[in-house]
C-alpha cells in the first residue's frame, strides 16, 4: 500500500481512482465490508482503491478531550488497511485551512483535481466542508458536472445491531474481548515500540515493555492477560496494564506495560503486538509500594492461571 501523506503530496499518477473516506477507526468488519464493496467496484473498472483519512481526526482537532478514545494509532490503522489489500491510504492533515474549505472547494480539490476520483463511495451521513455543509446529495448532485460515479455505503449489522466504532468502544472499555473479536473480525491488540521507562517494574519484581499508546485517550483501562508478539517471542503469556500508573505517576496519559510471564527477554527498541483476552481488575491507586509490589505478583499469578485455563486462545 502507498501511502500519501498530505494533499501536497499528490502526484499525476494518482489520478483516476475509486475512493472512499473516513475515520475507519478500528478497521472493524463494518470498515471491511465498505473496503471490500470499494476493492470490488475499483477492480470493476481496473483502478486503484484509495481510502481518505485524517490526522487528528476531526472531533480530536475540535475537542481533544472530548473525542471518543482512539481504537487504533494512526500506525496500527494503516497497517490494517494495507493487510486488507488496499492500494492507497491519503492522509490530510485536519488542520484550520482543511476546516475552513468550503464543501465545494473540498470536492474540487480533493476528490477532483487531486485524485481525479471516477468512482466515489460515501455514508449517507457523512458531512465534509465548512460547517459541514456537504453530504451524499451534494456529491450527487456534482456528479454529471465532474464525471464520477457515485454510491453510498450500505449498513452492516451483527447480531441485528449495526456495526460501529462506538459498539466497539463500549465492548473494550466493558472487558468484552469476545465481543470485540466479534466485531473486529481479529483479537484486539495494540502495537508499538518498546521504549525505556523509569525500570520501577524491575525494582518491584516484573520488569515491564513500556509502549507508548500514540492517541490522546485509550479506549479500554485496567490489568489483562494478555498474548504477545514480536522478536523471539510468538504469542507468548504475559500480563498488561494499561493505564496512567496511579500508584507512582498520577498522570492523565495513558500507557501500555506489558510482563512476559516466566521468561526473561531484552524487548528494548523492538516493536511487539499485544493481544486481549481477559480483563483482570481495573487500575487503582496502591497505599505503598509494598502494596503494588504485593499487587503485582497477584496479577502474574491470575493471569498464568486464566491463560493456563483458557487454552482455546492458543489458536486465536
Amino acid at each position: 500500500m502507498e501511502l500519501i501523506r498530505g494533499l501536497h503530496n499528490l502526484r499525476p499518477k494518482h489520478r483516476g481512482c475509486a475512493v472512499t473516506v473516513g475515520a475507519f477507526d478500528g478497521v472493524h468488519r463494518g470498515h471491511q465490508a465498505v473496503l471490500g464493496h470499494l476493492q470490488a467496484e475499483a477492480r470493476a473498472r481496473a483502478l486503484p482503491a484509495t481510502v481518505i483519512t485524517f490526522e487528528p481526526l476531526p472531533r480530536e482537532y475540535f475537542k481533544p478531550v472530548e473525542a471518543p478514545p482512539r481504537i487504533t494509532n494512526f500506525r496500527e490503522r494503516a497497517l490494517a488497511l494495507a493487510g486488507l489489500g488496499i492500494d492507497r491510504l491519503l492522509c490530510i492533515s485536519f488542520d484550520e485551512v482543511l476546516r475552513s474549505m468550503s464543501a465545494q472547494e473540498f470536492l474540487e480539490q480533493v476528490f477532483v483535481e487531486g485524485l481525479g476520483a471516477r468512482y466515489i463511495l460515501l455514508g449517507d451521513d457523512f458531512r465534509f466542508g465548512h460547517s459541514r455543509e456537504g453530504d451524499l446529495q451534494y456529491v450527487l448532485e456534482q456528479s454529471g458536472r465532474w464525471g464520477y460515479e457515485t454510491q453510498s455505503i450500505p449498513t452492516f449489522e451483527f447480531d441485528g445491531v449495526r456495526i460501529s466504532s462506538t459498539r466497539l468502544r463500549e465492548a473494550l472499555a466493558a472487558g468484552d474481548f469476545v465481543l470485540a473479536a466479534q466485531l473486529l473480525g481479529r483479537p484486539f491488540t495494540m502495537q508499538g515500540r518498546v521504549e525505556y521507562g523509569k525500570q520501577l517494574g524491575r525494582q518491584l519484581g516484573a520488569p515491564t515493555a513500556n509502549v507508548k499508546l500514540h492517541r490522546l485517550r485509550s479506549p479500554l483501562s485496567g490489568v489483562f492477560a494478555v498474548r504477545v508478539t514480536g522478536p523471539g517471542l510468538d504469542a507468548a503469556h504475559a500480563v498488561a496494564n494499561v493505564g496512567v500508573r496511579p500508584t507512582v505517576d498520577d498522570g492523565i496519559i495513558a500507557n501500555l506495560e506489558v510482563h512476559v510471564l516466566d521468561r526473561s527477554i531484552d524487548l528494548y527498541g523492538k516493536r511487539i503486538s499485544v493481544e486481549f483476552f481477559h480483563k483482570l481488575r481495573d487500575e487503582k491507586k496502591f497505599d505503598s509500594l509494598d502494596a503494588l509490589r504485593a499487587g503485582i505478583a497477584q496479577d502474574m499469578n491470575n493471569a498464568r492461571q486464566w491463560l493456563a485455563a483458557n487454552p482455546v486462545n492458543e489458536s486465536g
